[in-house]
């Protein structure tokens, strides 16, 4: 019988740290559980790189190199190599954002196809990764979701990032290497929804290539999952999802104040939590046809999906269920699912550190508002400096 007691082995969970990278994670945490002190450092560091103060370093010494794998894909292959030691494999996510040009959105197309061919070639990297906004406009993907009339600049926008996804679906395809593709703002997904049940209709016939996500703090998410199944078996086609809790909530509910409708957002955590443990139950039920990607720093969600594997004499490194944390996060998680064979993926961001610390800020204001998580990161680095015999 499984026990909950498997994500409490800090040992496993932290046997890749040195000393004095354990030391700086929990120096990093204590940071973080300080919620004004993330404000306002997060305030000083946009500050000092866009006046271009000589921060990178401190920057990159610290909370980049906790939270990243480096400025490249090359850089990121150390950190690679020492997770499949550890059975852990890797998905590089190339962590840029706010790009708005026409040849940026092109640039990031060819990354994300190198990226997925430089897969192929590493037995630890079974993913690839972009979000929707990396290949085009995010007014075009609001018009679109919104059934606005674009105008013919914008048809032919809009066309441009049809075929940038289908490239992308082609290579990844050809390459054996599952996508998974992000989820962002409710405003923008219903037009990246529809594009990705299309990709996947072209795609996911023989084998699961195209994954969507799942935002489970969505009330309406559960609906659409079936709704979404049921086009794909009338259809003859495969889905593959992955469930996640969010991250967009503040901004979410700020949106709907302010334009005067319904937030979409679930009232409460456990609502959220219901939610998402519905949306992988029902995955679970229909692994013939939908394959799952856990995306999740929650232990008990983790440990249900375990025991339904058991139930249901699934084994651990069933090909059609993966989980997955970020790299730098849940280490407890990762390493204790991987040391007992279950499939596991750490996202590794990387890029140039300027252009990555809008990713590393909000990873800092995540965790200063998901109640519990940081205490409980810090709670398990002080178990293992306490077992390692340091102060």
């Amino acid at each position: 019988m499984i026990s909950k007691s498997l994500f409490d082995n800090t040992e496993t969970a932290f046997a890749l740290k040195s000393d004095s990278e354990l030391e700086r994670a929990y120096f990093l945490f204590k940071m973080i559980s300080m919620e004004p002190l993330v404000k306002i450092g997060a305030a000083v560091t946009k500050f000092a790189l866009h006046a271009r103060l000589p921060v990178e370093g401190l920057v990159r010494s610290t909370v980049f190199d906790h939270f990243c794998g480096g400025i490249n894909e090359q850089d990121c292959m150390p950190t690679v190599e020492a997770l499949k030691s550890a059975g852990v494999y890797s998905v590089l996510d190339f962590s840029v954002e706010g790009k708005d040009t026409q040849a940026q959105f092109d640039a990031t197309m060819e990354k994300v196809i190198f990226l997925t061919r430089f897969a192929k070639d590493n037995r630890s990297m079974p993913f690839s990764v972009f979000k929707p906004t990396g290949l085009g406009r995010f007014e075009i993907w609001r018009k679109k979701s919104a059934d606005e009339k674009l105008s013919d600049r914008e048809e032919a926008e809009w066309e441009a990032i049809v075929n940038r996804y289908d490239q992308i679906c082609s290579v990844a395809s050809e390459c054996s290497i599952s996508l998974l593709i992000d989820a962002e703002e409710s405003w923008m997904q219903a037009a990246a929804d529809k594009l990705c049940e299309q990709m996947m209709k072209k795609y996911n016939r023989d084998k699961v290539v195209v994954y969507n996500t799942l935002q489970c703090y969505r009330s309406d998410r559960y609906e659409y999952l079936v709704a979404c199944h049921e086009r794909a078996v009338e259809n003859g086609y495969k889905l593959g999802f992955k469930v996640v809790r969010g991250a967009y909530m503040e901004k979410e509910r700020e949106r709907a104040a302010e334009k005067g409708y319904e937030s979409p957002i679930c009232e409460n955590k456990l609502a959220t939590d219901t939610l998402y443990d519905k949306a992988i139950s029902y995955i679970l039920a229909h692994l013939d046809t939908v394959h799952l990607f856990l995306g999740t720093h929650n232990e008990n969600s983790c440990y249900k999906a375990l025991l339904h594997m058991q139930e249901h004499q699934l084994p651990n490194n069933e090909a059609r269920i993966w989980f997955g944390q970020l790299y730098g996060m849940s280490d407890h998680i990762s390493y204790n699912l991987a040391a007992l064979g279950y499939n596991v993926c750490k996202y590794i961001p990387f890029g140039p550190v300027k252009d990555v610390m809008p990713y590393l800020i909000r990873r800092a204001e995540e965790n200063t508002s998901v109640a519990g998580q940081t205490s409980r990161e810090l709670g398990l680095l002080q178990k293992e400096k306490k077992r390692r015999g340091l102060k």
